[in-house]
């Protein structure tokens, strides 16, 4: 599923360099396929019985048109209350990535028991008496929960190449989740990811296709079980989500939701591979993409979605929509479109327009352009599912054991995903495993790092703000190291800086990427770029004859050519998850010198020998990996990124769907707190509110902006004022500031709006554009509340006046 947003370092490139070369489609390119040309499937005949289509017409039979259209309604729960299931009869409630009972992003499984009882007791005593199902992105282990097993991400698990290790995740995921009284998971990704720059490419398990396919399979078993006729799913089993449908991991240059631009026979070959093997094992759903094919979104793709899908792959399922992303189908809106219905979605996911949605859906259904069977047929499929997990009948399948969540065997499970996943790259003059014995500095921004260990989609949606302490039953890699090298007779030493008192035997040092999930994660190349400290810090290692170990976590590969010519021994490891101690089984070596595993991961993806995409000679094949019986030298390797990398230096776009790109950051003092909110898609905006007078500044690395002064530049603030302040208001540009109450009272409060200041009024305010390191500081008193989507840089023809007087 995709959950909100803000942010994207590569619509900064891509903005700045200016459009990208124009699409020249293949000889075959369209948008319909041809389902003769696809694979065939079938779902498992026990997927339902005579007697459950039975009860199912009786149903149909009874409930009014109002009863059906809201079973074809998903509302979140950050949007939705119990009581409103008695006037509005929805059939589904999701728990988005940011959404937590009650508010609480951190609430214990017996809350989240709690509140999936009271929406499917109210469910039950409304309408039809048809209970909801309850989905939520438990994407690897059930990771909204503080406490729960947190597996790594499926790139690490593809790594692996271990079916029956996927089978086991997928059981001991699937007990979690129910035991917090939950029947349904947004799981397995099966995306084939085909360009690094996306920021979804660590949900998929490989680029390899054939990968795909059987982890699909062990997946969706071991989330589900065998399905058995007549019978419901057993209690410790949820039903599993293949997505997202189609070809999400194929858009042009890595873009999120963007547009597959390839031939059918691509298509098929590349990115459908893993959907027959999860329909053949039984699975209950598939997820539409947000993504298009050829120009046309999934959601509103008939031939995909009902001719291929449900016809030629025989899906009886549910076909269920991404977050709004209906809205995104030509001629609809987030609260209006029939065309998805029609094209063969069952439940759309309308988290926060579900009310509105349910207004015009009905009215679609009431005047035919939403025929009576289509309806009929989606609302089958949805209670076909709801039976086979055992919400409907006298006596419904109890789920809620919380002793399921963070059980001890799951976390020696999730322990042993670890190990299997780690990647050796490098491993000169064997300096791992660690020796018995040996003084160990422990080092970098991700040794005691639980967030960049275990990635987006960790407690929250972009995972950045996970702690140590939401899994007091994990450990941070530094922390496992540390640990194991003690217990071996051994010292351990931690040090931001890099800094000793006594030299220590080998320097680990864990670095890499920081947590992020979609768009956040969408990046412009592949280089990756250490904090200079750390650079400068290994460097020094070195120079010292101190060999240096380098743990590099990471969404995905990246070019790192001068690391892993500083690095003595390079591990790729991914992201974890929380059971660092996985890493240091493989690591640290005991009594009889040897470890507790060797390394047996493999790339599932190629290794980038540059910063280009998509790769044009891999430094590492898919497959590579080195072990303790094959440790290997490796020649020195490129360190040329091969791309222009000044484009990061010399920014013009400061804000960005809400996010602050690199290489800006943004800095407040504690009087303003924000928040990502929709302003016209999914989280593509934050919102600041000014709680006590405050500042908020976003600041960089001086850069020359001169040029974009002369041609007449203008700063584009793309926004809405929610709530004007009772004060003077300023914005600074470069150390230039000017009065701007007038323009925020000018704004109709709740409207978006677009403000443009030209630069010259910053110029004659003082402000120095040959070394401008801080482009915006706004300041502002109590009450103020601003959603800001975009800030940036534009040349304007337009001779607009200044909003006010320079201050």
């Amino acid at each position: 599923m995709s959950f909100r947003n803000s942010s994207i370092a590569a619509i900064c490139l891509l903005l700045a360099a200016g459009a990208a070369a124009a699409y020249a489609p293949p000889d075959d390119a369209n948008s319909v396929a041809n389902p003769s040309n696809w694979p065939s499937a079938s779902t498992p005949e026990a997927i339902t019985s005579p007697n459950t289509e039975k009860q199912i017409d009786a149903l149909l039979r009874r409930m009014s048109l109002e009863q059906k259209v809201g079973q074809l309604i998903q509302a979140d729960i950050s949007a939705i209350k119990p009581a409103d299931l008695k006037k509005y009869p929805l059939g589904s409630i999701l728990a988005g990535g940011n959404s937590g009972p009650y508010g609480d992003e951190r609430a214990s499984a017996a809350k989240w028991k709690q509140l999936t009882g009271e929406f499917r007791t109210a469910s039950r005593r409304a309408g039809a008496g048809i209970p909801i199902l309850f989905g939520i992105d438990a994407v690897h282990g059930h990771s909204n929960l503080p406490e729960a097993t947190i597996f790594p991400h499926n790139i690490g698990l593809g790594a692996t190449r271990d079916v029956d290790l996927i089978r086991r995740i997928g059981e001991a995921t699937a007990a979690e989740i129910s035991g917090s009284g939950i029947e349904w998971t947004f799981a397995p990704t099966l995306a084939v990811p085909q360009d690094l720059r996306w920021g979804r490419t660590y949900e998929g398990y490989s680029s390899d296709p054939e990968l795909i396919a059987s982890y699909a399979k062990a997946m969706t078993l071991g989330l589900q079980g065998e399905l058995v006729s007549g019978k419901p799913l057993d209690a410790k089993r949820v039903a599993a989500t293949a997505k997202h449908f189609l070809a999400d991991g194929g858009t042009a240059e890595g873009r999120d939701q963007g547009d597959a631009q390839i031939s059918e026979s691509e298509l098929i070959a590349k990115h459908a591979a893993g959907y027959p093997a999860s329909i053949n094992a039984g699975a209950l759903t598939v997820m539409a993409s947000f993504s298009s094919w050829n120009g046309v979104k999934h959601h509103g793709n008939k031939s995909l979605l009902t001719d291929v899908l449900k016809g030629r792959m025989g899906f009886d399922g549910l076909v269920v929509g991404d977050w709004n992303g209906h809205g995104q189908v030509a001629g609809c809106s987030a609260t209006d479109c029939p065309a998805a219905i029609n094209a063969g979605l069952d439940l759309f996911m309308a988290p926060d327009s579900w009310k509105a949605l349910f207004g015009s859906t009905l009215a679609a259904a009431r005047d035919g352009r939403i025929p009576k069977a289509r309806i009929d047929d989606a609302v089958r499929r949805i209670i076909r599912v709801k039976f086979k997990l055992g919400l409907m009948g006298n006596v419904q399948t109890r789920r809620g054991d919380t002793s399921l969540v963070g059980k001890k065997e799951h976390l020696e499970l999730a322990r042993e995903a670890v190990s299997k996943s780690l990647v050796l790259l490098k491993n000169d003059a064997k300096i791992l495993p660690i020796r018995r014995g040996a003084r160990v500095l422990i080092a970098g921004s991700g040794a005691e790092n639980m967030a960049m260990q275990s990635g987006g989609w960790t407690i929250s949606w972009q995972g950045t703000d996970t702690t140590a302490a939401d899994f007091a039953n994990g450990q941070t890699i530094g922390r496992a190291i540390s640990e194991a090298v003690k217990a071996n007779g051994g010292a351990a030493a931690f040090s931001a800086s890099g800094t000793f008192a006594t030299k220590p035997d080998v320097a680990v040092v864990v670095v890499g990427e920081k947590p992020y999930a979609e768009f956040e994660g969408d990046v412009p190349h592949l280089a990756f770029q250490p904090q200079p400290d750390e650079t400068e810090m290994i460097a020094r290692f070195r120079a010292q004859g101190i060999p240096v170990v380098v743990i590099f976590l990471s969404g995905r590969p990246m070019f790192t050519g001068k690391l892993i010519n500083q690095a003595d021994a390079f591990v790729a490891a991914w992201l974890p998850g929380t059971q660092g101690r996985g890493v240091a089984d493989v690591l640290v070596a005991g009594a009889d010198g040897k470890t507790s595993r060797d390394f047996t991961g493999r790339l599932p993806f190629a290794w980038p020998a540059d910063a280009r995409s998509p790769l044009i000679a891999p430094l590492f094949p898919v497959g590579y990996g080195l072990d303790y019986t094959r440790p290997g030298r490796l020649a020195p390797v490129n360190e040329d990124p091969r791309v222009d990398m000044s484009a990061l230096t010399v920014a013009t776009h400061y804000v960005i769907r809400g996010k602050v790109p690199a290489p800006w950051n943004l800095q407040m003092d504690g009087s303003i707190s924000t928040r990502a909110v929709d302003l016209a898609a999914q989280e593509d905006a934050r919102q600041f509110t000014w709680n006590a007078d405050g500042t908020f500044v976003i600041n960089g690395p001086a850069v020359d902006l001169s040029k974009q002064l002369e041609d007449g530049g203008t700063m584009l603030i793309d926004w809405r004022i929610d709530r004007p302040a009772n004060g003077p208001v300023t914005i600074s540009f470069g150390g230039g500031t000017l009065d701007f109450e007038a323009v925020i009272r000018g704004v109709t409060p709740g409207t978006a709006t677009q403000t443009r200041i030209p630069l010259r009024c910053f110029a004659e305010a003082g402000a120095k554009f040959a070394a401008v390191g801080s482009p915006i500081r706004m300041q502002a008193p109590k009450g103020l509340v601003a959603t800001i989507r975009h800030v940036h840089i534009e040349t304007s023809k337009e001779h607009a006046p200044c909003p006010g007087k320079a201050r």
